[in-house]
């Protein structure tokens, strides 16, 4: 029997790369396709395949929160994770809601079928970069809930008296958590930060 694939994301140009690759193998089939998250968790559902490839920005539901899903009905789904995103925070994210492989998106065409293969007989796949920087950062002090909102905010431009009026605190508090994810992030300053937060999957741009 081949093995049965189930791919979500929400650019079409992949997902029509992804089923070309895959009409060329006799062992493999792919049985449907998401476009968000909400259709990766429905097309889960009722077509139950062996593997779901799932992209991790996508619109309304996103991947990571889909995969959660999917696993608190099938708890030994195998989904591989399929992104640009390189950071540790992300694959950390992926992988603790239940991912069993991680594939950035330029290794597809180099990666992909075996990764399926070790995915499906039950063995994890981590490429060596993302698994490096997850031992990197094993021993930081992670940004809290309050610090990540903060810098998603500065990302955006926002001064620290208008990121204090748009989350009902005083500037002196913006001022003291700016403080600690500085020391956390290992970062110059609030330019610096961004760059790390977003290199490292703390927070993200829109595709």
């Amino acid at each position: 029997m081949p093995i049965r694939i189930l791919i979500a994301d929400d650019h079409p140009l992949l997902r029509e790369g992804v089923a070309a690759v895959l009409e060329l193998r006799d062992d493999m089939e792919l049985v449907g396709e998401a476009v968000d998250g909400h259709d990766a968790v429905e097309k889960f559902r009722s077509l139950r395949p062996d593997v779901a490839l799932m992209d991790i920005q996508m619109p309304g539901m996103d991947g990571i929160a889909a995969i959660a899903a999917i696993r608190a009905f099938q708890a030994d789904a195998r989904i591989i994770v399929l992104t640009t995103y390189k950071g540790d925070v992300q694959a950390l994210r992926a992988l603790k809601a239940g991912a069993s492989g991680y594939l950035l998106k330029h290794m597809l065409r180099r990666d992909l079928l075996e990764t399926i293969v070790a995915v499906h007989g039950g063995r994890r796949y981590i490429p060596a970069e993302i698994a490096g920087q997850i031992a990197e950062h094993t021993v930081d002090d992670a940004l809290s809930p309050r610090e990540i909102e903060i810098l998603r905010l500065v990302a955006d431009g926002n001064a620290n008296r208008h990121v204090a009026t748009r989350l009902g605190i005083t500037e002196e508090t913006v001022k003291a958590h700016m403080k600690s994810i500085l020391a956390k992030l290992g970062a110059r300053d609030r330019t610096h930060a961004t760059t790390i937060a977003l290199r490292r999957g703390f927070i993200d741009l829109p595709e």
